[in-house]
């Protein structure tokens, strides 16, 4: 029998990917702690880039509004030329918001805002980091986790039914495990910086040497502070200068300017660019998220991005299986997500080689809005279907009218910890009330109205149809009436009761 005061999940790092874990499970009233080794926040820029997919998912979880307020959109690039005059560009196609695509480019704040928007939502659920408690050492048997921790009171023990590895590229969690994390170094190291200058102004993202990546040096405005961010490639060996003094020798060299001057260095870090995708995302009782699971360069804007979806995945199948569901839906968070970094990496490291030649653009796929899991054991496909839209698909927004009138979108209708069964045209529910499923109808004489046919023409339905939505916002199923008994069998795989409680 489980000991009462076993904790349902222990989260090791309070990174972007552990503060989106831990909002998701307290949501969901799944109880939890949240350590960070470090004695306060990360304090640095390094991941600034939000992708129109981390918005649809940082909408969800309450914070859009506090995230586009503090911070802004990406100014054009500005490209100089030896000979003093510039070019500008986008640095990524710029399209109109649609009503499937909401949310349509990038938006930058430094990574130490994004997280205290992350710590002030999660206070919100009355939870908090526990920062200066470091995880030295753990092991698992079947029923639980057995964690050692080190903190301000001193060492503890900890019983967990489930640790999620959080903490970063050189994670104690995934050493512990034994799990390899093949890959390859780039053979490109970098410094990035946040920093106080004068002598460039902020309306545009500077860049020198764009062809010549070793004499390449990036200056860009961070939207949301008075600071600018210095990326530059540097000499694989040796010790580097990353006083204030010596990045303002290493501007003025490489942009034969001496008007740029480096008043204060608020952070700044030199690392060695790597792509590495871990072996595995679970052992056991023990899963790995973000860096801890895969790490790449910079180029792209993919890193923090790919990190807060992986939490997204995992929380809700954590709050399932420790609800009752079959503890294999766990299992679908590797299938699903190890995929998709795989193609990260591969994105993320061809922009790279892009670069070393000042040719990268940013196209479509950065935005991770066409990220989907149709090979997923969560995917039930309807045999012959034929659709813009299929299981496993991202979930498309689209506005409606309720019948009191009032403007609708689809989004609101998935926002929250819940699945979303919406039917086209339906004469009557197919399934009787479930805890934690919502059943909507759109049609004459229903209570949504698809005024402008964009839900039917985003998701490619005809009358009588259903499509089941995951809580992540994923396509779980699209299916006729005829085909009920299968979302009954599903419904039990993924935890959904009925509300007499039976599955």
């Amino acid at each position: 029998m489980e000991d009462e005061n076993t904790l349902p999940v222990l989260i090791c790092g309070a990174g972007a990917a552990g503060l989106t874990l831990a909002i998701d499970l307290a949501r969901r009233c799944v109880p939890f702690r949240l350590i960070e080794k470090m004695d306060q926040p990360f304090s640095g820029s390094r991941g600034k880039g939000i992708q129109p997919r981390t918005q649809e998912v940082f909408e969800d979880l309450g914070i859009i509004d506090r995230i586009v307020a503090a911070g802004g959109t990406y100014p054009r690039m500005r490209e100089y030329q030896v000979d003093g005059s510039h070019t500008e560009r986008d640095i990524a196609e710029r399209d109109d918001p649609t009503p499937a695509e909401p949310y349509h480019i990038a938006l930058m704040i430094p990574q130490f805002l994004t997280e205290r928007v992350l710590r002030e939502r999660l206070a919100e659920f009355g939870h908090r980091v526990e920062f200066g408690c470091e995880l030295v050492g753990f092991e698992q048997d079947e029923q639980s986790v057995t964690a050692r921790l080190i903190g301000p009171a001193g060492e503890e023990l900890v019983q967990s039914r489930y640790l999620v590895g959080a903490d970063g590229g050189r994670s104690f969690v995934r050493g512990g495990l034994g799990v390899d994390f093949p890959g390859k170094t780039l053979g490109v190291r970098a410094m990035v910086a946040d920093v106080a200058l004068t002598g460039l102004d902020r309306d545009a993202w500077h860049q020198f040497n764009s062809r010549n990546m070793e004499r390449m040096v990036s200056i860009c405005p961070l939207a949301g502070t008075g600071l600018f961010q210095i990326q530059a490639v540097i000499p694989l060996e040796g010790d580097a200068d990353l006083s204030a003094d010596g990045i303002e020798r290493m501007v003025a060299e490489r942009t034969a300017r001496n008007d740029v001057k480096v008043q204060s260095v608020t952070w700044a870090s030199a690392y060695s660019m790597n792509a590495r995708l871990a072996d595995r995302y679970r052992v056991g009782r023990v899963l790995l998220v973000g860096d801890a699971a895969h790490i790449h360069p910079p180029t792209g804007g993919q890193g923090l991005n790919t990190s807060v979806q992986d939490a997204y995945n995992l929380g809700w199948k954590l709050a399932a299986v420790l609800s009752g569901a079959p503890d294999h839906l766990l299992d679908s968070y590797e299938i699903e997500r190890r995929q998709v970094a795989e193609a990260m990496l591969g994105l993320a490291t061809g922009l790279l080689e892009s670069a070393k030649v000042g040719e990268m653009r940013r196209a479509r796929e950065v935005r991770q809005l066409d990220i989907g899991y149709p090979g997923s054991p969560l995917a039930l496909h309807s045999s012959g279907r034929m659709s813009p839209l299929l299981a496993g698909d991202r979930a498309p927004d689209a506005p409606l009218r309720g019948a009191a009138g009032c403007f609708r979108r689809l989004f609101d209708l998935f926002t929250g910890s819940h699945w979303t069964l919406v039917g086209f045209e339906a004469e009557r529910d197919i399934t009787k009330g479930r805890k934690g499923l919502r059943i909507y109808r759109v049609g004459p004489g229903c209570e949504l109205q698809d005024m402008a046919g964009h839900f039917r023409n985003a998701y490619g339905l005809v009358p009588g149809e259903w499509v089941l939505v995951r809580p992540d916002g994923y396509v779980a199923a699209i299916v006729t009436p005829d085909e009920v008994s299968v979302l009954q069998t599903f419904f039990s795989e993924v935890g959904l009761t009925d509300i007499d409680g039976t599955r």
